[in-house]
């Protein structure tokens, strides 16, 4: 199995919103209260970008979510297993870590969680069902989607091609 260059990491995809209620439902909702107190990225250090190949982690008071998209319809949720202080080994590139480095991200930290949405994709196109994972806040929103095999981060609200299935 594929670690992503992350010591330790094993991703365990899903592809259906009903198996990842079933698996993680109670994990996401728990988190409701809890301060985001930082969310971690890898950064390409050649490009100085964001690599969004990887996991983006997001930790609410020692409670770490970790987030990965791949191919078009896999998603994996995993909770505190990957050591953002440990490097990033993925041949060809130069990675490392970064807290907040997105300043959407950034604005977020230090705010308590309102709850976790799914939001699932309703277009008429082969990424119909994709799971995007959603965290609101009082001030805001952060979504990793999937961006056709890799993350992607938006900070508005959901589109409305994205059906909302709020963990209460």
């Amino acid at each position: 199995m594929f670690d992503f260059g992350i010591a330790g990491y094993r991703p365990a995809w899903l592809d259906s919103r009903i198996d990842i209620v079933q698996e993680h439902g109670d994990r996401l909702r728990a988190l409701a209260g809890r301060t985001l107190t930082r969310a971690w990225v890898v950064w390409d250090l050649g490009d100085d970008e964001w690599f969004s190949d990887c996991p983006v982690l997001f930790d609410f008071e020692g409670e770490q979510v970790e987030i990965n998209h791949f191919k078009l319809g896999d998603l994996s949720l995993t909770w505190n297993t990957i050591d953002p202080s440990q490097p990033v080994r993925w041949p060809g590139f130069d990675l490392q870590w970064r807290p907040e480095p997105i300043s959407g991200l950034q604005a977020l930290r230090g705010m308590p969680l309102k709850g976790a949405e799914l939001l699932e994709w309703t277009g008429e196109d082969v990424a119909l069902g994709n799971v995007d994972v959603s965290f609101t806040f009082e001030a805001g929103r952060v979504t990793v989607f999937n961006a056709l095999d890799e993350n992607g981060l938006s900070f508005g609200p959901p589109a409305p091609s994205r059906r909302r299935h709020p963990l209460l």
